[in-house]
């Protein structure tokens, strides 16, 4: 219930806030948005619906000195004892400062939650990174700190346990190269995390094996405010470590299979 009322004040905070921006003709505020259809929800590597379609969608206000605040959503498999609607449910806030006119520094925080599910599931995560542009290419260098909370404990053999929490460590780099004279940019993406080697007490680990890379290569292809992307998705979690993630990200909990495994991912955004 606290997730679906701290949504509902988000919402409540940024429909009058856009309203304002649009009635009183103010350029100081910025709104921007996205809807979008995947073949997979890939979270760092990790597919979060069960290797089947998702449906996303999100909404961000920004300042002209550097404030946003958003909203992001999509839908999830089946995640076990999870319980509640499937759905993930971002809170995102933070603040962009420019480093020249070929550089940014951006710190901010988002605030993962899934409206209906199990108690303590939710957690926090403080992000920083560093984006450059040199021609045609662009680089960004990141990390993300999620302190230790209950959602993030490795309490996977005890579901109700209290009292327990851990923290988890992400660093990435991207880069993006366009394509002089056409439409296309070329994509590549490496992660490595570092948390709890289990389970939370709801499923919801960030590492759920503990230490692991992800990365991925990819290409996107704009046309008016449409985006079409194909990429290549893949972990170093082995077909072992992945049995730790049934049936929690999982639909049928096949322990056969593995949702950390290679694929290819296809989607398609359009901006508005």
């Amino acid at each position: 219930m606290k997730t679906i009322i701290s949504a509902a004040a988000l919402l409540a905070g940024l429909l009058p806030a856009a309203a304002f921006a649009q009635e009183e003709g103010a350029k100081s505020v910025t709104i921007t948005g996205t809807a979008a259809i995947a073949s997979d929800y890939r979270f760092r590597g990790i597919s979060q619906s069960d290797e089947q379609m998702a449906v996303q969608g999100g909404l961000t206000l920004t300042h002209q000195n550097g404030l946003y605040a958003g909203v992001w959503a999509s839908n999830l498999a089946g995640w076990g004892t999870f319980g509640g609607a499937n759905m993930e449910l971002d809170l995102i806030g933070g603040y962009k400062l420019p480093l020249g006119d070929k550089a940014a520094l951006d710190v901010g925080l988002v605030w993962y939650m899934y409206p209906g599910g199990a108690d303590e599931s939710d957690f926090a995560e403080p992000y920083v990174k560093l984006t450059g542009t040199a021609g045609p290419a662009t680089l960004t260098a990141g990390a993300a700190y999620a302190p230790k909370q209950h959602a993030l404990a490795n309490v996977s053999n005890a579901p109700n346990s209290r009292g327990q929490s851990d923290d988890n460590l992400y660093l990435w780099g991207d880069g993006a190269v366009a394509i002089p004279g056409t439409p296309f940019i070329a994509k590549a993406h490496i992660g490595r995390s570092d948390g709890n080697p289990g389970l939370g007490p709801n499923g919801t680990s960030v590492a759920p094996t503990g230490c692991y890379w992800d990365w991925s290569l990819g290409m996107e292809a704009s046309w008016h405010n449409l985006t079409l992307g194909l990429s290549y998705v893949d972990t170093s979690i082995s077909k072992a470590e992945a049995a730790r993630l049934q049936p929690n990200f999982s639909r049928g909990g096949d322990a056969t299979g593995s949702i950390a495994d290679a694929a290819v991912v296809a989607s398609l955004t359009a901006a508005f």
